[in-house]
């Protein structure tokens, strides 16, 4: 999973990729100090591992990771090319998904790049390039597709792309972006194929100031969930600049630290749950001796489609699944016991996977 992080320049969105990497990418106080994108890869945090680990006195620990990438900051006329646009953009179009971090606080020391708080403008600012980059994208390829869907030796499929290009077109036209529009499988395999900016799940991160964490929402953050929420898209609330002081902190500090600050989780847990159920993702694991390890995999995903994200062998091969929970696992001390006591399955190749399966996979090649 790869989650670019983008935003004008100065919300906090290298404070929020130092926070959640620890990377140390450049922070300063002025426009476009990240120019090439900062990459980190993260663990996902997951207690059930090291609880599972301990029961199987596994030698090795292996967490699934999501890549964040720290992109440069988009101003008005990124499409055309402002502020080194074009560059940006073509990250964006790289990664599955959008974390757009907008300024939720008043500061007068940090310089917004257009002299005022408003994240609704923010907001935008940066959807309207995303969306004109793709309408110059969308209009280029219709015209193509819809000379070629005219002539009379045009065959279904490329009938069908021009119609959708159409949708795409009018959507773009109307300044909405491309993933609020509804389509049913085949269409979505095809719209996916036109590589859209506006496509991409988005979820927006309201960035508060110190003095308003645990406080109810302020009027910028009611701002920016009422627009999600025309958008289809999902929201969290985090304070970037304490998140990336926790984050220098040993582990049973930054425990304490949250506690004196009435913080439930941390900003990597907020972000790993709410990209997990943006995309879509759940996560199955597999337990013993050598390894414990956590799998993504789409939710839906069939046990012989589980299967092939260890080895296409598995997949290919599979023959059963047996299948435990992890709390019964955790609750009967362990998957023999939890075995007696009828609490492990065996599934075929329909069984559709859910999250915290514990699996163990027979197959034959």
């Amino acid at each position: 999973m790869k989650l670019g992080i983008v935003g004008l320049p100065n919300v906090g969105k290298s404070t929020l990729f130092n926070a959640i990497t620890k990377a140390g990418a450049e922070c300063a106080n002025y426009p476009f100090c990240t120019i090439e994108p900062n990459v980190g890869i993260v663990a996902v945090p997951d207690k059930r591992l090291d609880e599972l680990a301990k029961l199987y006195n596994s030698q090795k620990v292996t967490p699934a990771v999501i890549e964040f990438v720290d992109i440069a900051g988009i101003v008005k006329g990124a499409s055309k090319g402002e502020g080194l646009g074009n560059k940006f953009l073509s990250h964006i179009r790289e990664v599955d998904a959008i974390v757009h971090v907008v300024r939720c606080f008043e500061d007068q020391k940090i310089v917004h790049v257009e002299s005022r708080v408003d994240p609704i403008d923010d907001m935008e600012t940066i959807n309207t390039e995303l969306q004109l980059a793709d309408l110059e994208t969308v209009q280029k390829r219709y015209e193509k597709a819809s000379k070629l869907a005219k002539n009379g030796g045009a065959n279904k499929e490329q009938k069908e792309e021009a119609r959708l290009l159409e949708i795409c077109l009018k959507q773009l036209e109307q300044g909405k972006p491309i993933r609020t529009l509804s389509f049913n499988e085949e269409e979505k395999k095809i719209v996916d194929g036109f590589f859209l900016l506006t496509d991409k799940p988005t979820l927006y991160c309201a960035n508060i100031g110190e003095n308003e964490i645990g406080a109810p929402d302020n009027k910028y953050v009611a701002q920016v969930k009422e627009r999600a929420k025309e958008e289809n898209a999902e929201v969290i609330t985090l304070c970037a600049k304490i998140e990336e002081e926790i984050s220098q902190l040993a582990d049973d500090e930054k425990e304490i630290f949250y506690q004196d600050l009435g913080i439930t989780e941390s900003g990597l847990d907020k972000l790993v749950k709410a990209s997990y159920k943006l995309l879509g993702l759940i996560s199955y694991l597999t337990a013993g001796e050598k390894e414990t390890r956590a799998w993504t995999i789409v939710n839906g995903t069939k046990a012989p489609g589980a299967a092939g994200k260890i080895h296409t062998d598995f997949e290919k091969g599979f023959i059963k699944a047996e299948v435990a929970n992890f709390e019964d696992i955790i609750n009967y001390g362990g998957y023999v016991k939890a075995k007696e006591a009828g609490k492990v399955r065996m599934e075929g190749k329909e069984y559709v996977m859910k999250d915290g399966d514990v699996v163990l996979f027979r197959f034959n090649v």
